[in-house]
């Protein structure tokens, strides 16, 4: 994607839990000129909207259609239960699926975690959202599993969390529509979000690459010894300075390398 295909913004989206923040500061240093967008996309729609074209990338969970869409894994969430905070569960630091066995555990209709089987009891009907779920819990109806960043997301001073161990977890990814070959705004986030630093030979379309530091260095001692008419020494060893030529490695100059005799009574 050149000159006047070039997009004048990129639209990056991301949804409920996910914080670009650290990426999206990354992008303004490197990419100035070009603004970045972002839309906030509920978790099911995300792959609609990429493969529509409403954004040229986007944070989703996964799974995503692969013939559709390209995608990087970037992370895995720890699952969580939410609870009251006078929950007999909050003297635990984690919790496990059969310490659930008694509870009503809420399963709202956006729910995100692959359940093959959903621990506890379930309620008598499936909240709208998780934000719906969350209410109950506070209101003392059941529990909620979620991953952790949506614990966060919908904090309440009246509800706590703790990990769950061996419960299914959500995946986070970077993903975009597949293309060939991928657009170079593409490109350059997909550098950013892989720690890509500002000279890497890939994605670097937009911002020219700049010398480091000891290129730099390098340069300038040559600029110095080419003004001073001097040439380097063979293999790049110096002349005029050290040990003496013929003196004994670790020793000084003047010195043999052998044992010195007793000297000479008179």
């Amino acid at each position: 994607m050149t000159g006047s295909d070039t997009p004048s913004s990129f639209r990056l989206a991301y949804v409920p839990g996910v914080t670009p923040t650290k990426w999206v500061r990354v992008w303004h240093e490197r990419l100035p000129g070009t603004p970045l967008e972002l839309v906030q996309v509920s978790a099911a729609e995300a792959p609609r909207l990429l493969a529509d074209g409403g954004a040229e990338a986007g944070l989703v969970r996964l799974p995503v259609d692969r013939d559709v869409l390209s995608a990087i894994p970037l992370y895995t969430e720890t699952t969580v239960v939410v609870i009251p905070k006078d929950h007999a569960a909050t003297a635990a630091e984690e919790v496990t699926l059969p310490d659930l066995a008694d509870e009503i555990v809420l399963h709202p209709l956006d729910d995100l975690l692959d359940w093959e089987a959903l621990p506890g009891r379930p309620a008598i009907e499936r909240p709208a959202t998780t934000a719906d779920a969350i209410e109950l819990v506070a209101a003392g109806v059941g529990v909620l599993l979620v991953p952790q960043s949506l614990a966060r997301l919908h904090h309440r001073k009246d509800l706590t969390y703790r990990p769950v161990l061996e419960a299914p977890e959500s995946r986070v990814a970077l993903s975009w529509p597949q293309e060939e070959p991928t657009p170079d705004l593409v490109e350059e986030f997909i550098g950013i979000v892989r720690g890509r630093t500002v000279n890497s030979t890939r994605g670097r379309a937009a911002t020219p690459p700049q010398p480091s530091a000891k290129e730099k260095a390098k340069a300038k001692r040559a600029g110095t010894a080419a003004g001073s008419g001097r040439k380097p020494a063979p293999g790049g060893k110096q002349t005029g300075t050290g040990r003496r030529a013929g003196a004994p490695k670790g020793g000084r100059a003047g010195q043999s390398g052998g044992k010195r005799g007793k000297p000479r009574g008179r």
